[in-house]
């Protein structure tokens, strides 16, 4: 009998971390995320009004998505560029797949609008109707309405010779009419702009409650327009054109750069055109002719275009049970001010670090105050801010005149190239700049994205530095929809990191490294990395280790791989996204040990977290930046780490809640499904009504014990 030997195994090669298998697509990976607010519109569990607030989201930001990133990707195509992307798909292929998607989520829209909401509304008497619905005295008043108030505004543009096509602005709603003179038998096309940007987009009728779209009463009202005309046919449409820009690294002014493209983006290429369901051939004939675009990228709707406009039916007063229960920030217990007194917020700081959690914690009463304090602080010399995004209303940047107007050194970093705020920080950068603010406008090739006041104070012999960074921008708006962390402390390193971080930006210097802080270009992503490797090492000595992260994207390649080794080292890695995620989780031998969630819900989901749990060796940041290419090689981003014990549990317990949310929360499987989680038998847990509560409980705890002291 002859002995038979087994072949010895071969080895089972390492899996290829490049491998584009590996990777979600960036852009269906945002439509998942829209589907994801488009769901919160579809459940009848969530209040009426609030269904219709995000059914505006979801609509403002598909516009933007096309403007922006569909926009990127037509100009790939045009330029023949056909290089596949982070996981495999070209740009024509990406295009394809969104428009189908965009196509079936347009019919969803539409029927949670005209099905489900339009109907449960008028049980609550707000209705949206027809011009045929309304009785013939209303529609009297309605008629005169649009002879006094509309048709002034008015301006038809009729195609033919010597009358070329008319321009049409982006994101604009318009008529397109077919006319004939009953005299020549002469067919005509014409257009008329729908004015909502100067009008009601929702006209209202008899009780106020009751609503006629603008467009639908001039659409009733063309024969005024067209005196002797035949009208024959009409339809609405809506533009949106490439809206992106890109500013030279070369640029000697940016800020006569950034105006130059400003106005040049009112004529960008067209990427997308709406129509109502049902427009004739002929109509739509000369409007893809005359904008070029081709059929895949007309986009047909049954009923309603532009549904962000629905804002002004949200914003209606009263109706408190179609929304959900109102929500006032608290005053963050360490500021609690003593009977009749603003917080003291510097000699808080002074005490010790504050870790501020909006739209929990009031924007008023910490960050507002805090600026407000230092202006008024005789002994503050300097105040130093990064502006990105802020509200016309904000108190801050008028802070930093008053400032300067009292002799203080006042600098404030306004980024002239926030994509859609570009006027609006011109406008305050040239206000300020005229109060006698020092104004730096940033590089030409980088992003200020950083969101830190310094403020430098004069204390015995020497000065301190007082600080805050944030997640999130400096808007009193946002700071009650957005959910961001803010750190106000004292730390003399962080302090100097900053420092060093502004005289780079205002001043002509390359730090060699920062003492304490992750800043991007230079050193953010390489820091994270470095922290992900720290702690697979731990994990191979036997050591506790896990990583935790809070974040609105996750893109970076290189980031991703070191996430994929930590997983393949056997350490535990949970990842709240928001938004965008291209790690593909629980891949066999690459991910398994790897977890993706998404919460959204009430408050737009914008703090950055990114924790790295290694023991008595543990590291937690907060700051500006996601895991994206953009924020880690275009952007001076600004991570900073938390020390102190009682603030890392903080955020170390605002994790647990998200993790443990089973209402708002959805798990990312391998095979890219976003599935909703729900109790189902368990207690229901929303991370976001926890906080609320949490935060008032402590807020009303402080000032019981204010009172008896």
């Amino acid at each position: 009998m002859t002995d038979v030997t087994s072949p010895p195994e071969t080895p089972t090669a390492a899996p290829d971390l490049t491998d584009p298998g590996l990777y979600f697509n960036r852009e269906t990976s945002w439509m998942e995320f829209n589907d994801r607010v488009l769901q919160l519109a579809e459940d009848p569990e969530t209040p009426l009004l609030e269904r219709l607030k995000f059914l505006a989201i979801v609509s403002s930001n598909l516009d933007e998505f096309f403007m922006v990133r569909v926009a990127g990707l037509h100009d790939q195509i045009d330029a023949g560029i056909e290089k596949p992307l982070q996981d495999g798909r070209t740009p024509s292929q990406t295009l394809d797949a969104l428009r189908k998607v965009v196509r079936e989520h347009i019919v969803r829209q539409s029927h949670c609008l005209h099905k489900e909401l339009r109907p449960a509304l008028a049980e609550h008497g707000i209705r949206i109707v027809g011009y045929d619905e309304v009785e013939g005295r209303q529609q009297r008043d309605l008629d005169e309405r649009f002879r006094r108030q509309i048709f002034p505004v008015l301006t038809p543009l009729a195609v033919g010779l010597g009358r070329p096509f008319p321009y049409i602005s982006n994101l604009s709603v318009s008529l397109g009419v077919m006319v004939r003179d009953p005299i020549s038998e002469i067919e005509t096309f014409a257009r008329v702009k729908v004015p909502k940007e100067m009008l009601p987009r929702f006209v209202p009728v008899g009780d106020g409650r009751t609503f006629v779209t603008l467009e639908e009463l001039i659409a009733e009202n063309l024969d005024v327009l067209f005196p002797g005309m035949e009208i024959l046919d009409h339809a609405v449409f809506r533009v949106t054109r490439d809206a992106d820009f890109t500013v030279s690294d070369e640029a000697d002014d940016l800020l006569q750069a950034v105006e130059e493209e400003l106005r040049a983006r009112r004529f960008g290429e067209t990427v997308r055109v709406e129509v109502s369901a049902g427009m004739s051939p002929a109509i739509r004939e000369q409007i893809t002719r005359a904008l070029e675009v081709e059929p895949e990228d007309v986009f047909e709707t049954d009923g309603l275009l532009d549904l962000k406009d629905l804002w002004s039916i949200v914003g209606l007063s009263g109706y408190s049970e179609l929304r959900d229960p109102p929500w006032s920030p608290v005053t963050q217990p360490l500021l609690q001010p003593d009977e009749e007194e603003q917080p003291d917020v510097l000699g808080a700081m002074r005490k010790r670090d504050i870790l501020l959690h909006h739209p929990y914690d009031s924007f008023v009463t910490s960050v507002e105050r805090f600026v407000e304090q230092a202006v008024n602080d005789p002994e503050v010399l300097a105040i130093k801010q990064t502006v990105y995004r802020t509200s016309d209303d904000s108190p801050l940047v008028p802070a930093l005149i008053r400032a300067a107007e009292r002799g203080k050194q006042a600098v404030c970093l306004v980024e002239v190239k926030a994509r859609f705020d570009e006027r609006a920080n011109i406008t305050w950068g040239r206000a300020l700049e005229e109060a006698g603010v020092h104004v730096v406008y940033g590089l030409p090739s980088l992003k200020t994205h950083a969101k830190c006041i310094l403020v430098v104070r004069r204390e015995g012999d020497g000065v301190r530095h007082y600080l805050h960074v944030g997640t999130g921008n400096y808007n009193a708006k946002t700071a009650r929809l957005y959910t961001d962390f803010g750190l106000l402390t004292c730390d003399e390193q962080l302090g100097n990191d900053v420092a060093d971080m502004f005289n780079f930006l205002t001043g002509f210097a390359r730090p060699r490294g920062y003492r304490k802080v992750l800043v991007a270009p230079a050193h953010l992503r390489q820091g994270v990395i470095e922290e992900i490797d720290r702690t697979i090492k731990r994990h191979s000595e036997g050591k506790p280790a896990r990583i935790r992260m809070k974040m609105n994207s996750l893109v970076d390649k290189e980031c991703i791989r070191a996430l994929y080794r930590a997983s393949q080292a056997g350490v535990e890695v949970e990842i709240n996204v928001r938004g965008i995620c291209c790690l593909k989780p629980g891949v066999p031998g690459v991910s398994e040990n790897i977890r993706v969630v998404s919460v959204v819900g009430r408050f737009l989901e914008h703090s950055r977290i990114y924790a790295f749990e290694r023991g008595d060796d543990s590291t937690i940041y907060i700051g500006s930046a996601d895991l994206m290419p953009r924020n880690l090689d275009t952007r001076v981003e600004l991570l900073t780490p938390i020390r102190d014990e009682t603030l890392r549990s903080e955020l170390v317990d605002t994790l647990d809640r998200c993790f443990a949310d089973n209402t708002n929360l959805w798990d990312l499987g391998t095979d890219g499904e976003w599935t909703r989680r729900h109790p189902e038998g368990d207690e229901p847990r929303n991370v976001q009504k926890e906080l609320m509560a949490a935060h008032s409980s402590a807020a009303a705890e402080a000032r019981a014990q204010a009172s008896q002291d």
